[in-house]
């Protein structure tokens, strides 16, 4: 047995090992959801390379991590004021906080207005109206991603968000997920957010990573929702790991009839970036929308993995994807649309552009249709590129810099994902962080 093999071995014995003392706590019915997923896993593995969906994705440094569970809660020693300033939303916002995977009472605020319930699973899991219950893994798929089966038979807390029948929720709700990443351990957390939106209900949900220390660390999310019939949820999510952390996250939706439901997710953080979106549009006139941003620089790895599933008829979905790469990053993007026998009269567009700031960034970007109805519209399309020299030539003979005529090309592409984001305030504190790094001089001197 090779050094890798013997690792990885360890690894999933040790991995049995802290399942086995959690298996023993929860109820019957959360007890029954782990050890299946713990089954499954162990069946599944580790994906490697060999694996279609994971070509261009080494997961060697999670698979031979040796990643202990994180034991997070307020006991943890971190600098509570430094994550207190990274939070978002003021003094009134709706705010659910977890530390390492352990929900934070001192960094929540759960006052979620009329309509809504917000709170931490873990406290919500034992709760007698079954709500946890009645939800909880019917939509995150463990039969065939392995990091989804590791999630759900870890799964202690996270989120738990409801919106009842027609209520109309006019303020976000927050969900932020802080690793402190010290150098002393490198841990693993789990993290899993429900979020349940009721017929013709409304609300915005925005869903933060962040890593406070500089140590390694493992995050493995899965984030489940459902959206009722005639229901609009609009819903953010903001990768801002640290530079050495791994993150995979995996987001499931169900939509009912007539639903409408839209996705901003931006990948700026993290070593090893790994994003599984799949939404089914399972009622008749659903619609969706998809839109996504990552820049990498250095030798960050980003890959993103969505599949629309048009199940049924008069469904319509866009999708638009964008990145810029510099340094040595390589990035992946795979976007699949998939229009079923009877989901007639269905409108879906993709696209995905990418830019390349230097000679070693790479890009593998596969953009799929699987059409099974005749009566349909649909297209897909990826780009690759540099900046455009004509443009910066154009600018120059205007009395603009090069330096800043490179950035405000690479601003301006950025931008058509960044004005979509909803609520205004996280817009306006993403676009300054954009904005910083294509204007850094570090980031300028990787521009080609």
């Amino acid at each position: 047995m090779t050094g890798a093999k013997e690792t990885q071995s360890k690894y999933l014995k040790d991995l049995r090992q802290e399942f086995d003392g959690l298996a023993r706590t929860g109820p019957e019915w959360l007890r029954e959801i782990r050890e299946s997923a713990m089954r499954r896993f162990l069946e599944l593995d580790f994906p490697t390379t060999r694996q279609e969906d994971w070509k261009y994705t080494n997961v060697s440094a999670i698979a031979n991590g040796g990643f202990r569970l994180a034991t997070g809660g307020e006991g943890t020693e971190f600098d509570i004021e430094a994550a207190r300033q990274l939070l978002p939303g003021g003094g009134d916002a709706v705010r659910l906080v977890f530390v390492d995977g352990h929900f934070s009472k001192a960094l929540s605020s759960e006052n979620p207005p009329g309509g809504a319930k917000a709170g931490s699973i873990g406290a919500l899991i034992g709760c007698v109206d079954g709500s946890v219950e009645a939800h909880l893994g019917r939509s995150a798929d463990c039969s065939n991603h392995a990091f989804t089966a590791l999630n759900t038979a870890f799964v202690t807390d996270g989120a738990f968000i409801e919106i009842a029948n027609g209520a109309v929720i006019d303020v976000p709700i927050y969900i932020v997920y802080v690793s402190t990443g010290t150098r002393a351990a490198e841990s693993v957390s789990h993290p899993r957010s429900l979020i349940i939106a009721g017929h013709h209900s409304q609300g915005t949900i925005v869903e933060q990573y962040i890593g406070l220390g500089s140590g390694r660390y493992f995050t493995n999310a899965v984030t489940e929702i459902v959206v009722g019939d005639g229901a609009v949820i609009g819903y953010t999510k903001l990768q801002q790991e640290s530079a050495a952390a791994l993150h995979v996250g995996s987001l499931y939706v169900r939509q009912g009839r007539d639903s409408s439901f839209s996705s901003n997710s931006t990948a700026i953080g993290g070593d090893l970036v790994r994003n599984d979106i799949t939404i089914i549009l399972d009622g008749e006139g659903a619609d969706c929308e998809l839109n996504g941003l990552y820049i990498e620089r250095d030798a960050q790895h980003v890959d993103n993995h969505t599949l629309i599933d048009h199940a049924r008829p008069h469904g319509s979905s866009r999708e638009n994807y964008k990145g810029i790469l510099a340094g040595r990053s390589t990035g992946v993007f795979n976007g699949s649309i998939v229009v079923r026998k009877d989901a007639q009269k269905t409108d879906a567009k993709q696209s995905n552009k990418n830019l390349l700031l230097s000679p070693d960034a790479e890009i593998n970007t596969k953009p799929q249709l699987e059409i099974l109805a005749d009566d349909v519209k649909c297209s897909h399309g990826a780009t690759i590129g540099h900046i455009d020299q004509e443009a910066i030539f154009y600018m120059r003979s205007r009395g603009i810099d090069e330096a800043a005529a490179r950035s405000l090309m690479m601003y301006a592409f950025c931008n058509e994902i960044l004005e979509r984001i909803k609520p205004a305030e996280v817009r306006e504190v993403l676009t300054r962080e954009v904005f910083n790094r294509v204007t850094g001089g570090r980031w300028m001197s990787e521009v080609i």
